[in-house]
C-alpha cells in the first residue's frame, strides 16, 4: 500500500484512470451540520490519493472534474452518503456511480450482513481494521493509521465489484442494480434537501 496526501486539491498530474474507487471522510454523519474533511481515490492498483482539507476551503478544480467526469465510473460503498456529502461541498454530481452497498444487498440475500469489513472478509479474504472509523478527521494533521484507514476504504473496492458483479448476472439482478445506481444521486440530493427519513414511493 502507498499512501499519497494532498492539502486541498488533487495534482493534475495523477491520472486514476476511468474507474476510480471514492470515499470520503467527515465530521460526522449528517450532511447538513457535519463538514467534509478527506475525500481518498483509488485506480485499484494499490496506490490510495487522500485529498484533505484542513481548513474548510473546498476549491479544487482538478479534483471536481475528475469527479465530476461522466467518462469515468466512480466506486462507492454507501454512496447516496457520499454522494450528498460531495455535493454539499464541493457542489458537484458525483456521475455515474457504482455502489458496492447496494451491490450487496440486491446480490447477498442470504445475509443482512453488508458492511464494507464483511464485504471484503467474506469476498476477499481480507479483514480490514476499523479502529480509526470514528476518529477526529478535522484535525490538522493525520495520524499514519488514520491515513492506513482512509486508504483502505478504497483500495479493495474494484475487486468487490468485481465480485458483486459476478454474483448480480448470476441472479439476474445486474439490470436491477445498474437502474438503483443510477438513482442514487437523485436520492442523495433527496436527502439535502429535507426527505432523507422520508419514503416518498410509500403510500
Amino acid at each position: 500500500m502507498t499512501v499519497h496526501l494532498h492539502l486541498g486539491d488533487l495534482p493534475a498530474e495523477v491520472d486514476l484512470g476511468e474507474v476510480i474507487a471514492v470515499d470520503t471522510e467527515t465530521m460526522g454523519l449528517n450532511p447538513a451540520r457535519d463538514r467534509l474533511c478527506l475525500v481518498q481515490l483509488s485506480a485499484g492498483d494499490g496506490d490510495a490519493h487522500l485529498v484533505q482539507f484542513p481548513e474548510r476551503r473546498y476549491e479544487a478544480p482538478n479534483l471536481c472534474a475528475l469527479l465530476a467526469d461522466r467518462r469515468r465510473l466512480k466506486l462507492f460503498h454507501y454512496a447516496r452518503f457520499d454522494l450528498a456529502i460531495l455535493r454539499r461541498y464541493l457542489g458537484i454530481d458525483c456521475v455515474p456511480v457504482y455502489c458496492t452497498k447496494v451491490a450487496s444487498k440486491l446480490a447477498r440475500t442470504y445475509t443482512d450482513r453488508h458492511g464494507l469489513k464483511d464485504l471484503c472478509r467474506e469476498l476477499l479474504g481480507i479483514d480490514l481494521p476499523k479502529e480509526q472509523q470514528s476518529s477526529d478527521w478535522g484535525a490538522p494533521s493525520l495520524s499514519e493509521a488514520q491515513l492506513r484507514y482512509a486508504a483502505n476504504d478504497v483500495l479493495h473496492l474494484h475487486a468487490l465489484r468485481e465480485r458483486l458483479d459476478a454474483m448480480l448476472a448470476r441472479e439476474g439482478r445486474d439490470g436491477l442494480a445498474a437502474a438503483c445506481f443510477g438513482f442514487l444521486p437523485m436520492r442523495a440530493r433527496l436527502d439535502l434537501e429535507g426527505w432523507a427519513e422520508q419514503d416518498i414511493f410509500a403510500h
